[in-house]
């Protein structure tokens, strides 16, 4: 099973990011969605789910949770949009895989078995960093993640 992940969309959904995302099972966007229209866009790709960042404070975002545990592909994930504000023990806790966003920078990191996974920002450009995303290939052997770049020359 293929993942689309991605975060820091900041409102804007680039069409590099929806050819990137075409032919995932599922999307996860880790927060700072900026407006619904980016989840709408989304979810004509592949189901979303989603939680909210620090800038999605308007109406639309009351619906969605701060943080969330799926299980998909037989792997539990938990989504958060600040890994600063992590209050659980993954490991302890059954999780394969944590996905973060916030920082805009790209990260794959493995701690005590855990994956720890930030796609980067798929928003609009902050400082030098790169306009990335991921997706997470889940399969019975094992979790690869790709951090993919969308302003690649």
């Amino acid at each position: 099973m293929k993942i689309g992940v991605i975060s820091d969309t900041h409102g804007l959904l680039r069409p590099e990011a929806e050819r990137c995302l075409a032919g995932v099972a599922h999307i996860i966007h880790a927060g700072d969605i900026g407006r619904p229209e980016v989840i709408a866009g989304l979810r004509r790709i592949a189901p979303v789910i989603a939680i909210k960042g620090n800038v999605d404070t308007a109406d639309w975002a009351a619906r969605y949770p701060a943080t969330k545990t799926v299980k998909l592909g037989g792997r539990a994930i938990h989504v958060l949009h600040d890994i600063h504000e992590l209050e659980l023990d993954p490991a302890s806790g059954g999780i394969d895989v944590v996905i973060s966003g916030h920082s805009h920078k790209p990260d794959i990191t493995t701690v005590d078995g855990v994956l720890f996974l930030n796609p980067g920002s798929a928003g609009p450009r902050r400082f030098s960093l790169p306009i990335t995303l991921a997706t997470l290939e889940l399969t019975r052997s094992g979790i690869r993640p790709v951090i993919h770049q969308l302003d690649a020359a």
